[in-house]
């Protein structure tokens, strides 16, 4: 078995709820029976495997499954964990027909099981967490590729206020907004001086590139994010909006790009693999968003400030006690070279 399909299977599926996330089932049902559409019990609940912010849980009833993601619990940055919001996304992203689970109920009272959380559909498919996709055809790999890409692109292309989504985000500078964002996030979590981060901290606030358009931007759009269809090379629903909001869709666009610079994509012969170059899944989506390709350096040193930022919060409630996965800890070490290559992306782009 490849490492790839090993990675595939480690993170699918689900657990037993471990100690720590357990919950009040009966409350859970009770609560259930009451606000979500055609519910019937008995309930089952399992814990995911994969994912570590915010915890999520597959709901068996005899007639179908249900998918909850809640706040986790203990002490939490503020703004951070906002399942009301990714509730309202995809509510409205849903009505549009746009690939993602069904939202059927929010709930905001932490007394149901110890914090708000929401119900949605279990949507069957495919979860690819290896970008080689070690599992697929050639022809498969370049289809899927083709489907995520042009997915983010049919999402930035939605007005916002005609979706329902006006008051979705802040007016003004999204990146401003982000570049300040990131830097409280980080000061909050701190646990170690980093000086590659003071200099980012300082450099790009007074670099920011002026902001041309205003979508929903998904905020981590990656493969792994993402259910495809059992059998067919397509997005079937895009998980995971915790990070969503209304701003400038080059973020969500140039995150994608930078995934071909990370471990997995970069160094990959990605012609014999049929999987699209940087250039070729810039143009796809280009093609799709009626934009052109802008000078990559700046917005890449902000997605490498921004990755930083999150994980000095998962070292952060490491420090806490409320990080939600043994593999928080390999993520919070990642801090100090995600900001050694954002400063080297900034010196590209004139940072001295």
């Amino acid at each position: 078995m490849s490492d790839g399909v090993r990675k595939d299977e480690e993170f699918s599926g689900t657990k037993p709820v471990e100690e720590r996330h357990r919950i009040d089932e009966a409350g859970l049902a009770a609560w259930m029976a009451e606000h979500v559409d055609g519910f019937q019990g008995p309930l089952t609940v399992l814990q995911f495997k994969g994912g570590q912010s915010n915890p999520t849980y597959r709901l068996d009833t005899p007639g179908r499954s249900y998918v909850m993601r809640r706040k986790p619990f203990g002490k939490l940055l503020p703004s951070a964990h906002a399942v009301d919001r990714e509730y309202r996304v995809i509510s409205a992203l849903s009505r549009q027909g746009f690939p993602v689970a069904k939202a059927y109920a929010l709930c905001t009272d932490d007394a149901v099981i110890g914090s708000a959380f929401y119900i949605m559909s279990m949507e069957e498919g495919r979860v690819f967490w290896d970008p080689l996709l070690p599992s697929e055809t050639p022809d498969a790999r370049g289809k899927i590729f083709t489907s995520k890409i042009e997915t983010l692109a049919r999402l930035h292309n939605y007005d916002p206020a005609a979706i329902g989504l006006a008051e979705f985000g802040k007016p003004g500078n999204y990146f401003a907004r982000q570049v300040d964002r990131w830097t409280k996030q980080y000061r909050a979590s701190e646990t170690q001086h980093i000086p590659e981060v003071e200099k980012l901290i300082e450099w790009l606030p007074r670099t920011l590139p002026e902001q041309k358009r205003v979508s929903v931007v998904h905020g981590d759009y990656r493969l792994d994010n993402m259910i495809f269809h059992p059998t067919e090379p397509r997005v079937k629903a895009v998980l995971d909006w915790e990070l969503s909001t209304l701003g400038d869709p080059m973020a969500d666009f140039t995150y994608l790009l930078m995934q071909w610079t990370m471990p997995g994509l970069q160094g990959a012969d990605l012609k014999a693999l049929n999987i699209p170059s940087m250039e070729e899944a810039a143009q796809i989506y280009c093609n799709v968003a009626g934009t052109a390709v802008p000078d990559l350096n700046w917005y890449f040193a902000y997605n490498l400030f921004r990755l930083a930022g999150i994980t000095q919060g998962i070292a952060g409630r490491i420090r806490d006690g409320t990080a939600a996965n043994a593999k928080a800890i390999e993520s919070a070490k990642r801090t100090v070279p995600l900001a050694k290559a954002s400063w080297d992306y900034a010196q590209k782009a004139g940072a001295v």
